[in-house]
């Protein structure tokens, strides 16, 4: 049979919960083109593809899936968080074309520049890879105290974090959001971009065939502000990153997000291109103080 004669194999974009692929619970759907979202906007841009339009059981199914993660995520040692989020870049790697057409067509970009930008969300992940047996070096340690104690500061993951991915730089901006947040063994729930979730809707397919145990990462696609609402005040999550958020959601999400005291980033202008620096792992940490008694040695009084 010639090529020219075969039939299109079009790709079903599935949500990524749990480890698992489901459709959404609704049955919805939204088409997705280079320039519409999922609020209507036809006409614009050429047809991409189908994505779920996720709904509010969508999220909380999640959320479930997110925190039964977590005990395992956040227990397992920082140094093996490394090297399943290395592995995670090597994935990416060896789909490093096929990310590059996603971004390409969601972005408008030509081939070189989406290479570019798949290049440095690649690179991105592998520097947040090898912070994760780091940072608690940077933000903990020992406090001087006026007694005989020991007094120690060290990190702990925040817990169940909902992510509004980026609007406009759905990849580099993605892994700029994702990363940080389960480097430090907090679980995500991410919401993709509204606009062009493919490239998140993929990464899940990544994260599948990793070592990344299932429910540390959930993508979900659909409208940002129907999806957003119910996962800001939802009592089992515990922080929520507004970036992709305009002002008047962001507000609106923040009063919700208070009802259980969640952790909020505000959303902020951001250039995705940057050095990322540290403030995102630090964003999702709590710090915990311990006390000790350093004992004496000897009738001396001397301490160790």
């Amino acid at each position: 049979m010639s090529e020219s004669t075969r039939l299109s194999v079009f790709k079903t974009y599935k949500l990524y919960v749990g480890g698992k692929f489901p459709r959404s619970e609704s049955g919805r759907v939204y088409e997705v083109t280079a320039g519409t979202s999922a609020a209507g906007a036809a006409g614009k841009g050429k047809w991409l593809a189908n994505a779920p339009l996720s709904s509010r059981k969508d999220a909380r199914d999640a959320v479930v899936a997110a925190r039964k993660a977590f005990g395992g995520w956040s227990g397992a040692t920082a140094y093996n968080r490394g090297q399943i989020l290395y592995r995670v870049a090597e994935m990416l790697e060896g789909r490093r074309e096929q990310f590059v057409r996603e971004v390409g067509e969601a972005e408008g970009l030509s081939k070189s520049k989406a290479g570019a930008v798949v290049d440095a969300a690649i690179d991105r992940w592998v520097w947040y890879a090898g912070w994760t047996d780091k940072i608690g070096q940077v933000v903990g340690g020992a406090n001087p105290v006026a007694g005989p104690f020991f007094n120690l500061s060290t990190p702990e993951p925040t817990g169940v974090v909902t992510v509004l991915a980026p609007q406009e730089s759905s990849f580099l901006g993605l892994v700029s959001v994702i990363a940080p947040a389960i480097a430090t063994g907090n679980t995500v729930v991410v919401v993709a971009s509204e606009r062009a979730p493919l490239p998140a809707l993929s990464l899940g397919e990544v994260l599948a065939t990793s070592d990344l145990p299932g429910g540390v990462v959930n993508i979900l696609s659909g409208r940002t502000a129907e999806i957003s609402a119910p996962l800001a005040a939802h009592q089992d999550v515990n922080a929520i990153d507004l970036t992709g958020a305009d002002a008047q959601l962001a507000k609106e999400l923040e009063v919700a997000a208070a009802d259980n005291l969640k952790r909020v980033l505000r959303p902020r202008a951001e250039d995705w291109t940057a050095d990322p620096g540290t403030d995102r792992l630090t964003a999702f940490l709590e710090t915990k103080t311990v006390w000790h008694p350093t004992g004496s040695l000897g009738a001396s009084g001397s301490a160790y």
